[in-house]
């Protein structure tokens, strides 16, 4: 089929070169040119999410759409993640109605159910967060009540919650916790031990491939929202230490008591609000603070049983190829 990926970074190539693999006729649609992707023979369109007509252009022609472009982040405009996360959204449902798209995946974050304590093994009952740290989750809770509510007989749709991607072509997660370490700057959470889950990207892409393949109109999982992980929670420090030893930078690494990091999370971001600086992150946000001090793995059984998803990339196969491929070996 000739499918529609929003956002080319790091899911949306991953799910671009899985889809080109096995077939499909692919689009990427974004703020990027993405040479790579176009020299591997995905069509690529640049342009503004936020942008109803270029959103217009993109669908045409689709009959299914991936919408994993957002802004993303702890810091910035707030006006800056409304017009990507929501507006941007809000174009995309309506294109896809437009041009007849029948099935529309979102890809979500568990954020928009992670409040400010711990949360554990909950599932998707759990509902949406009552407060929130930053305006990345803010705003897609809202994108995903926009979707999922666009949900009906012309156009099935679901979301995806991918907790903590990583893997090849990750921009965010490890880049960062691998460059505070090396500047001497990175410290974990001391205290009780704090379970978290992630989601190697191979097992993001399988999740989506099998939502594109069950969602349909009137079908069990249309018109809900779904945790995905490796459903292997681990203390955080462990998994934190486990990736940079990977990347050969062996610990102990220096711990700090976690009211520290939050305080020193919301004492930042005054310093920057006073500042007027948007452009950059602080060097810790409340958000950040949060996840760093509290527990967040999740119940990913709906996910099994209407998907048919399966983590087939553990936590030990992925830091054997993330060890490949820091040392060719």
């Amino acid at each position: 089929m000739n499918v529609l990926v929003t956002g080319g970074g790091f899911l949306g190539s991953a799910l671009a070169r899985r889809l080109l693999a096995r077939g499909d006729g692919v689009r990427v649609f974004g703020r990027r040119a993405r040479p790579a992707l176009r020299a591997e023979g995905v069509e690529v369109l640049c342009g503004d999410v936020a942008d109803p007509a270029h959103v217009a252009a993109a669908v045409a022609g689709c009959e299914a759409v991936f919408h994993t472009a957002a802004q993303v982040g702890s810091w910035g405009r707030p006006a800056l993640f409304e017009r990507t996360n929501v507006e941007g959204t809000r174009n995309v449902i309506a294109a896809c109605l437009q041009h007849g798209v029948r099935r529309l995946v979102f890809t979500s974050s568990p954020s928009v159910a992670h409040g400010r304590g711990d949360c554990e093994g909950i599932d998707e009952s759990h509902g949406y967060a009552e407060a929130f740290d930053a305006e990345y989750p803010r705003t897609k809770a809202i994108a995903e009540r926009l979707v999922l509510a666009a949900n009906g007989r012309a156009l099935a749709t679901l979301a995806l919650r991918p907790h903590l991607m990583w893997g090849p072509g990750d921009t965010q997660l490890i880049p960062r916790v691998v460059a505070r370490a090396r500047a001497g700057t990175l410290r974990l959470p001391g205290g009780p031990a704090k379970r978290v889950d992630c989601t190697y990207v191979d097992n993001a892409v399988d999740a989506h491939l099998a939502a594109l393949a069950r969602l349909a109109p009137g079908a069990v999982c249309a018109g809900r929202a779904y945790f995905i992980s490796q459903g292997e929670p681990l203390p955080q420090r462990d998994l934190i230490t486990q990736v940079l030893e990977a990347v050969g930078i062996p610990g102990p690494f220096p711990t700090v008591a976690p009211w520290i990091l939050r305080r020193a999370g919301a004492a930042a971001e005054a310093w920057w609000r006073v500042r007027g600086i948007w452009d950059r992150e602080p060097p810790l946000t409340r958000f950040v603070a949060r996840q760093l001090t509290s527990a967040h793995w999740f119940d990913i059984s709906a996910a099994r049983r209407d998907l048919g998803y399966e983590p087939r990339v553990s936590i030990a196969t992925g830091l054997a190829r993330l060890r490949r491929d820091a040392f060719g070996s």
